[in-house]
């Protein structure tokens, strides 16, 4: 059962980062669910409080992307590109802060996936017509790569495995942000100044006169823009963005009163969904075809997996090696957690790392706020941490696919050549930051 569970588990990671004929994910994390299932080292009670641990956190990132599907149908997304190319006004320097800016914020508003998938389309078209070189792209693509990913840090709503692994420590999400908010938005700051260190030579100071027109259909992954019959466009999307706003502040409202985050998420995504009935005439329903349902089967098969392995005694093992040092003091905690998942994240990708460094903490017996200090370091490490090759997240294996979709031309080695000198500092930064902000709040 052990050999069949741990065969499984590194199976299930080979056709992920292979993909094989393009395989969704969804495909080798069920097969690799169903062997482990089999087996035995998960029982059918398992799957229930496996499913009780995860609907929540897909219900609510699910209703997440809908809503970035329909804001591009209204074109949201590639007005908000052509906002940032007039504000950075014929400058290659205020277009790399703008760039990152607009990838932070997409990812607050939305998830770290979403994020790559609407943003860096547009951000190949917006290069493309200011007729950059190749090596004049990557400065743009991978900083706002690398802070759209990382940007999910700071608020636990904003990727589906930090909001499975809330529920598993019974951490709700305000108290998450309080706690995290601060320390991570300062260590995305020290990031995106070590990249335009990096490439601050690489950057054109001065970009091409180029009259945008971004109206038209641009060719992405989740859709279309929708032909739009809205006369007065910046005041609508500013409603838009206004609205977008309040849904995301009434997920940390409904967490502080008590109420189901995803709850909320679904209420806004609806009304979204009536939003664009009225104003585009589109029905609903089709979101049935466009929303990627098999995100869910993904989150599911995946835990199940890990809780095959946390049955069979892995998560035993990290508590015998890990707790000596979580225990002793909250630096080492941070520092020692944090890093753990950097490097199991590289290693394994970061939602099966997340999962297990989780679940390895709530075996370990610690105090509420000890608990709480190693689990926001667990965060740090699968959501920064694992930036450091493009197998550490989903996120990154396919802005990559992307990249080569639009004629970009980046390699493995290129990427490390770069995250090597960035993610390493900002890790350790972050780290420690997280250790004085809670001892200060606390």
């Amino acid at each position: 059962m052990v050999s069949v569970t741990v065969l499984s588990f590194l199976l299930t990671l080979l056709f992920i980062f292979w993909r094989p004929l393009d395989m969704n994910e969804a495909v080798p994390a069920t097969v690799g669910a169903v062997i482990v299932l089999v087996c035995g080292s998960v029982s059918l009670q398992d799957l229930g409080k496996i499913a009780e641990t995860i609907s929540g956190a897909a219900i609510t990132i699910i209703a997440t992307i809908v809503m970035a599907i329909v804001l591009e149908s209204f074109g949201f997304f590639t007005w908000m590109a052509q906002l940032l190319a007039e504000k950075s006004k014929g400058s290659g320097i205020r277009l790399f802060w703008n760039v990152n800016l607009l990838c932070f914020f997409m990812t607050l508003f939305f998830n770290n996936d979403g994020s790559i998938l609407i943003t860096t389309p547009i951000l190949i078209l917006l290069l493309k017509r200011f007729r950059l070189k190749n090596h004049e792209k990557i400065p743009y693509l991978l900083s706002g790569a690398l802070i759209a990913t990382a940007s999910s840090a700071p608020i636990g709503v904003s990727n589906i495995v930090n909001l499975i692994a809330l529920k598993i420590v019974h951490m709700d999400l305000y108290m998450h942000t309080a706690m995290m908010f601060v320390p991570a938005t300062l260590g995305l700051v020290f990031l995106v100044l070590l990249l335009f260190l990096y490439f601050r030579k690489t950057l054109p100071r001065r970009l091409p006169q180029i009259t945008f027109d971004l109206s038209k259909p641009v060719s992405h992954p989740l859709m279309p823009v929708q032909e739009s019959p809205i006369k007065n466009k910046n005041a609508f999307m500013y409603k838009i963005l206004l609205f977008v706003l309040c849904v995301r502040l009434s997920l940390f409202a409904a967490s502080y009163v008590g109420l189901p985050v995803e709850t909320m998420a679904v209420l806004g995504s609806v009304i979204l969904l009536a939003w664009r009935w009225i104003y585009l005439k589109v029905n609903p329903m089709d979101m049935l075809k466009k929303t990627p349902w098999h995100i869910l089967i993904f989150a599911f098969s995946m835990y199940v997996i890990i809780y095959g392995l946390h049955n069979i005694g892995l998560t035993e093992a990290l508590v015998g090696v890990l707790k000596p040092f979580v225990s002793e003091h909250h630096l080492y905690a941070s520092l020692m957690m944090g890093g753990t998942l950097s490097i199991l994240s590289n290693l394994f990708n970061n939602h099966p790392a997340l999962m297990v460094g989780t679940l390895t903490l709530t075996n370990m017996n610690l105090d509420p706020l000890t608990l709480k200090l190693a689990y926001l370091a667990n965060v740090i490490g699968s959501d920064i941490g694992s930036l450091l090759l493009p197998i550490g997240t989903l996120a990154t294996l396919m802005w990559m696919h992307l990249l080569k979709k639009g004629n970009v031309k980046l390699s493995w080695k290129h990427y490390f050549k770069v995250t090597i000198v960035v993610i390493p500092p900002t890790v350790v930064f972050t780290l420690i930051c997280l250790y004085y902000w809670v001892h200060w709040l606390f």
